[in-house]
């Protein structure tokens, strides 16, 4: 009870296959106590499981990212999150636009320096911040592209 995971289905009715789990992707959580006998009541979906980028070990979601960046009274909301390996370690950049009112570079080194430190005590990995102008970042018609994956394949 209480821990994120993936929500799987399984088919009670089928008689052949009773035990295959059909799997969402979905990511929520079973809410403590139950809605009625034999009924467990679940929290709305907070995300997605092929989201999930995997950093130094760690699981990192874009909205982890999200819940970071929106708690800033500067930023406008819009971000990517930049992966790449220079070297041997994987690399996160956090490419968030700012407000047009707090555009005036003053500050914004503070500014990045917070959500820096905000980042690596609520996830757990160290992430670099840039501030990049109003409307910079690309916005989609559609869903958002939130991460761009530059590491090389293997």
């Amino acid at each position: 009870d209480g821990e994120i995971g993936e929500l799987v289905f399984t088919s009670l009715t089928k008689e052949a296959f009773p035990v295959i789990r059909y799997r969402t992707r979905d990511l929520t959580r079973l809410l403590p106590g139950s809605a009625r006998p034999g009924m467990r009541r679940m929290e709305k979906v907070t995300g997605r499981s092929d989201d999930m980028i995997i950093l130094r070990g760690v699981n990192v979601f874009p909205t982890q990212i999200e819940e970071a960046l929106l708690a800033c009274d500067w930023c406008g909301g819009h971000f990517v999150i930049e992966l790449t390996r220079p070297g041997r370690l994987d690399e996160m950049t956090v490419l968030a636009e700012a407000r047009p009112e707090h555009w005036d570079g003053a500050g914004l080194v503070v500014h990045a320096e917070r959500l820096t430190a905000r980042i690596k005590d609520t996830i757990g990995v160290s992430a670099r911040v840039a501030i990049q102008p109003p409307g910079t970042i690309e916005r989609s018609a559609g869903k958002a592209r939130r991460v761009i994956d530059k590491r090389p394949k293997e």
